[in-house]
């Protein structure tokens, strides 16, 4: 029984979504208030732009690369709004085109350095992160505050329902979520993605633009880290170059606990939402609690991310078991 749970492409996904529930479940009943809609719709609203980041990687994840630069880029689109709107004075929508554009072909750039010349994604992308966090402090070394309107008007928005309300980044979040689940399973190119996750020798040998789907991967994934710095931009109402420090490597683990292979080929875009929610509802709870470091966030985390990553070992130790034998081949003659 246990094999075939093991086997079974929903297994993980249901681990977190269970998890999720049984937390969420021993959380309500230990403290008042924690299972009211209004803090489950706090998850949402303060991991909005965790969430939106956590897609892009689950893309470059999914295709078997890894991208450590979102955090940096969230952080430099964060410095490029504020000072476009404080110093140059452009039009709060111009800004927001032009990051997002910056950020999609930064993430091109890097995906076109990682295919045609052959390059680690770690190491191309560790050094897009040193990029962007430096030219941070180009733009300032100091904290630039947003004023303009209509980032004010999207910071305190509350779209009311049921008595509890979110904010315009969630609608963004969720809306982003749904079109990179349509894009994942449903288009050529998100299924040229899990081909290149699972091998990408045997996707050249079908026919498909490996390269330009790399290319494509790391842009949509730039562009998300870009989009989450305009909603952490909502969120934080300022620019600054220390803005998201450590948050790729949340972005990963929230990827990791959603059900998605790190070695590529395998996963679920969905399932990152439940990750994104475990990783909120952890540090809700210590929250709640009140007497415990939020240091304690990091641990249990990092504890989540060693069962996770033993659930994953096993999954393709079961799946290897199950895989049918590759028959023997014919011995050749001997020369004469």
């Amino acid at each position: 029984m246990m094999k075939k749970l093991l086997a079974s492409p929903y297994f993980t996904s249901l681990v977190t979504v269970a998890l999720l529930l049984l937390m969420f479940g021993a959380g309500s009943a230990a403290y008042t208030g924690l299972g009211s809609l209004q803090v489950v719709l706090n998850l949402l609203i303060d991991n909005a732009f965790l969430l939106v980041i956590a897609i892009g990687m689950t893309f470059v994840i999914l295709s078997g690369g890894i991208d450590l630069s979102v955090g940096s880029v969230l952080a430099l689109t964060t410095m490029m709004s504020a000072w476009l709107l404080h110093a140059a004075h452009w039009p709060p929508l111009l800004v927001i085109a032009t990051v997002l554009a910056i950020g999609a072909l930064f993430g091109a750039a890097m995906g076109a350095l990682i295919h045609y010349f052959k390059l680690q994604p770690f190491i191309v992308t560790l050094s897009g992160m040193f990029l962007a966090r430096g030219l941070c402090y180009l733009i300032s070394i100091n904290s630039i505050t947003i004023d303009d309107p209509l980032y004010v008007a999207m910071s305190q928005t509350r779209l009311e329902f049921w008595g509890a309300f979110i904010s315009p980044s969630v609608v963004i979040a969720l809306a982003t979520l749904a079109v990179a689940i349509y894009m994942a399973h449903y288009t050529r190119f998100g299924r040229a993605i899990y081909a290149i996750g699972g091998n990408e020798q045997s996707a050249l040998l079908m026919g498909l633009p490996v390269g330009r789907t790399k290319v494509l991967i790391y842009a949509f994934s730039g562009f998300c880290a870009a989009l989450a710095g305009v909603l952490f931009s909502f969120y934080m109402l300022s620019g600054y170059g220390l803005h998201a420090q450590g948050t790729e490597l949340d972005a990963i683990a929230a990827v990791v606990i959603g059900g998605t292979l790190l070695t590529g080929g395998y996963g679920y875009v969905a399932g990152t939402l439940s990750g994104v929610l475990i990783l909120g509802l952890i540090q809700t709870l210590i929250a709640f609690d009140g007497t415990l470091s939020s240091w304690w966030t990091k641990i249990v985390i990092g504890a989540l991310l060693f069962v996770f990553c033993l659930v994953q070992r096993l999954m393709a130790i079961s799946a290897t078991r199950r895989a049918p034998a590759a028959p023997a081949s014919a011995p050749s003659p001997l020369p004469a």
